[in-house]
């Protein structure tokens, strides 16, 4: 069974970065053809992609949130990681990371096939 598992602070202050960690068991994040994403859902709306990392190691990104994102990842953990920079209370939101399996549309969350937990970060002074 995949298990995915965020962790990161769930408080973090206006203009700084927001990191978060998903471990990942069952699976390696190496295992062909599959991608691994970040996805966000602020308060009382939609899920959002934000962006993901492939077993290749390629990374690919919501043009909105490009110029302040990054992702990147340990293949010796089995982790992969998120980077959002000068975040304001506008990126308060519940925070997932997800396997898409091969051939499936990654930027769409309803096709990512595990899920994790979700973690609340909040964005204030």
């Amino acid at each position: 069974q995949v298990q995915l598992q965020e962790s990161g602070p769930g408080l973090v202050k206006p203009s700084e970065t927001l990191s978060l960690t998903c471990t990942v068991s069952g699976d390696s994040i190496t295992t062909n053809y599959y991608v691994w994403n970040w996805i966000r859902q602020p308060p009382g709306k939609g899920l959002e992609w934000m962006g993901a990392i492939a077993y290749s190691g390629n990374t690919y990104y919501k043009p909105s949130l490009r110029s302040r994102t990054f992702i990147s990842r340990d293949t010796s953990k089995n982790q992969f990681t998120l980077q959002l920079s000068s975040v304001t209370p506008e990126d308060t939101a519940v925070y997932y990371c997800t396997r898409a399996p091969p051939d499936s549309d990654y930027a769409n969350p309803q096709e990512s096939d595990f899920w994790g937990q979700g973690t609340q970060v909040t964005v204030s002074s």
